[in-house]
């Protein structure tokens, strides 16, 4: 697991890079507001289940995320990823709170 930042994030998307945006909070949250391109995966019970199903392909590069800086979510979803054999994670720790204040776009 590595660390992102906002700008790291926003130049991949910007350039179009091959990677799956994944937000690790509860499906409420997402569904309200998340990044662009970002898929749902809570850390939960069925993690694992789900991150597979999401991206069966464990060399993929994967940004995880959630709300901001004191958000344990996106850490533990790195770290339960690395542990499932994935190669190229990256913790985007700052979240959705720091995205939202550099007055970049989100979905809901």
């Amino acid at each position: 697991m590595q660390p992102i930042t906002r700008d790291e994030l926003k130049t991949r998307m910007d350039r179009g890079d091959d990677f799956t945006l994944i937000e690790a909070l509860p499906p409420q949250y997402w569904k309200r507001i998340h990044l662009p391109g970002a898929i749902n995966v809570p850390v939960d019970d069925q993690f694992e289940e789900n991150a597979q199903k999401a991206v069966p392909d464990k060399s993929r590069t994967v940004i995880v995320y959630c709300a901001n800086i004191d958000c344990p979510e996106s850490r533990k979803a790195a770290e339960r990823l690395d542990a499932l054999g994935y190669e190229d994670v990256y913790d985007y720790e700052a979240g959705k709170a720091d995205w939202r204040e550099a007055g970049l776009p989100t979905e809901s």
